[in-house]
């Protein structure tokens, strides 16, 4: 098992080095280090940037160095990734940036619709339901736009929205299905997403439903625990094995590394 997905305090998570410590105490053969980024120059992002301090664009060589150092004194493989934020309109500025700073591989997220970020219930709990729909309509265009950009080896948490209340459940197979053809069609990988995996609402993405379309394009998926501390490491770690157990899934590496 290895997990291709976590966050340092490059981003929003803890120190590389106990990241590392909790992956190896896990029983991880690797563990890839995904913090968020940013390259939008819009204002909005831009502020964005500013509050949350998601640079990794700027700071992903001094992140670098640290990764090499802690691969000297590790016995599990440490992945230098990124998850990068998707808009179409920003392309050219990712396809960029990823090509100069040449990661291990590289995540693509939609974490925004029409300014609104989908995890966050209060941007949408005085919507109507034709406006939620059109929100939701909205997610999945984005998202089968960054499978079919070409710009990432994994596509993240790919029904996001699922983790927030008032769009939860609004997915529809004919969204599934519009994101699994266009990932068979694609270098693009999706992954099963533990970060909201032990959380009260038990979201795993993809949904069973999801997962179950996607199996039928005989689409490989990948792993990613999310997690931003570690002590989040084994619990998720331990419930994804159950999970590939369960479901017979044989997890695929990003193709960024083959």
């Amino acid at each position: 098992m290895r997990d291709f997905h976590v966050h340092s305090n490059y981003s929003d998570g803890d120190f590389l080095r106990s990241m590392v410590r909790a992956a190896e105490s896990a029983g991880l053969e690797g563990v890839g280090f995904a913090d968020h980024c940013n390259v939008a120059r819009r204002e909005r992002p831009e502020s964005m940037r500013s509050v949350y301090g998601f640079n990794l664009d700027l700071t992903y060589e001094r992140r670098r160095r640290g990764i090499e150092r802690l691969r000297d004194d590790s016995e599990i493989e440490i992945y230098d990734a990124v998850e990068m934020d998707y808009d179409p309109r920003d392309e050219p500025a990712i396809d960029g940036f990823l090509s100069e700073a040449d990661f291990d591989y590289a995540i693509g997220s939609v974490h925004d619709v029409d300014g609104h970020n989908v995890q966050i219930a209060s941007h949408f709990e005085d919507m109507s339901d034709a406006e939620r729909d059109a929100v939701v309509d909205g997610y999945f265009d984005r998202l089968v736009a960054l499978v079919e950009s070409e710009l990432f080896d994994i596509a993240a948490h790919v029904d996001l929205l699922e983790r927030t209340p008032p769009l939860r459940g609004r997915a529809t197979e004919d969204h599934y299905r519009r994101v699994a053809q266009a990932v068979a069609d694609s270098r693009t990988v999706p992954e099963v997403n533990a970060g909201r995996a032990l959380a009260d609402a038990a979201v795993v993405h993809p949904s069973e439903s999801f997962l179950t379309v996607l199996r039928e394009h005989d689409v490989a998926v990948t792993v990613g625990t999310d997690s931003h501390h570690p002590a989040e490491i084994p619990d998720r770690v331990d419930f994804l094995t159950d999970f590939f157990d369960e479901t017979g899934l044989e997890p695929a590496v990003p193709d960024g590394l083959e």
